[in-house]
C-alpha cells in the first residue's frame, strides 16, 4: 500500500509544479516562453531602459537602469573571454547624470567591440551614453531630446551653484564631442536652441537629423547594428592576431 501512494504521490508533483512555474512566466514576463541566447553566444546585449537611476532611489512605479547592476556587468564583460563585444540598446529618458557619465566613460574604455542602437528615445544623459560605444545606430523614428544641465530639490542661491552647473554641463559636451563627430559649437546651439521644446530650451533630434549633424554615425536597426557589431569583432581579431605574429 505504501509503494503506491509513494507512486502516486511522486506522479503528482510535476503536475502541480508545472502549472505554477508557466503561471510565474506569465506573471513576470507577460509570455510563456522566454527565447534565450545561445550558450556560445560571443556577443552580450546590455539594456539601458526607463530612468537612469543614480544616488536617490526613484519610486517603485519608475521603470529604472540601476548604475550599481550596471557597473559590475560592463566590468565583468571586460573580464570573459568568451565575450567579444557588447550591443547596447537604449530606450531611456535619461536621470543622473554622474550615474549615465560614469556608464558612457566605462563603455568607452572596454577594450571590446561596442555597438549602441537608440530605440525609441535616447534623450538627455543617454546622449554620453549612446555616443560612447565605438559606432551608433539611431532607428529611423527615434529620438534624442539634448538639452542643458538642469537641478531638482534645494537649490542655493549663490553663484558657487551657477558655476557648478557650468563645470557639470561642460563635462557632459566635452564627452559627446570627443566620442561623435558633432563640433562643440554645433552641440551648444542644440543644446540653447529656443522654441524646438514646448515647455524647455533644447532640441528634440530625430533619427537621420542625429546622423546629418554627426551625433550618431548611421540611421538602423537590430540587424545593422548585429552586422556592424560582427564586423569590428573580426577587425579585432586581424588586429590581434597580427601582433601575435
Amino acid at each position: 500500500m505504501t509503494d503506491n501512494t509513494e507512486r502516486n504521490n511522486t506522479d503528482e508533483q510535476p503536475k502541480e509544479d508545472k502549472p505554477s512555474s508557466l503561471m510565474e512566466k506569465i506573471q513576470q514576463l507577460g509570455q510563456t516562453n522566454v527565447p534565450q541566447m545561445a550558450q556560445d553566444s560571443k556577443i552580450h546585449c546590455l539594456t539601458i531602459v526607463g530612468q537612469i537611476e543614480g544616488h536617490l532611489q526613484l519610486p517603485p512605479q519608475n521603470k529604472t537602469t540601476k548604475y550599481e547592476h550596471l557597473i559590475p556587468q560592463i566590468v565583468a564583460i571586460e573580464q570573459n573571454p568568451k565575450i567579444e563585444g557588447v550591443l547596447v540598446i537604449l530606450n531611456t529618458v535619461g536621470g543622473d547624470v554622474e550615474a549615465g557619465l560614469a556608464i558612457s566613460e566605462m563603455l568607452a574604455s572596454l577594450s571590446k567591440p561596442t555597438v549602441s542602437l537608440v530605440l525609441g528615445g535616447g534623450h538627455s544623459i543617454g546622449v554620453p551614453i549612446a555616443v560612447s560605444c565605438d559606432y551608433s545606430f539611431i532607428a529611423e523614428t527615434a529620438t534624442m531630446t539634448i538639452h542643458p544641465i538642469r537641478l531638482t530639490g534645494l537649490v542655493i542661491g549663490v553663484p558657487q551653484t551657477f558655476e557648478y552647473l557650468d563645470k557639470m554641463q561642460e563635462r557632459v559636451v566635452n564627452f559627446v564631442t570627443k566620442h561623435s563627430k558633432i563640433s562643440e559649437e554645433e552641440f551648444k546651439d542644440l543644446m540653447f536652441a529656443k522654441g524646438n521644446l514646448t515647455r524647455d530650451i533644447g532640441t528634440n533630434v530625430i533619427g537621420v537629423d542625429a546622423v546629418k549633424s554627426g551625433l550618431i554615425d548611421g540611421v538602423g536597426g537590430v540587424g545593422e547594428a548585429m552586422t556592424k557589431l560582427n564586423e569590428l569583432i573580426d577587425l579585432q581579431k586581424e588586429k590581434n592576431e597580427g601582433l601575435v605574429q
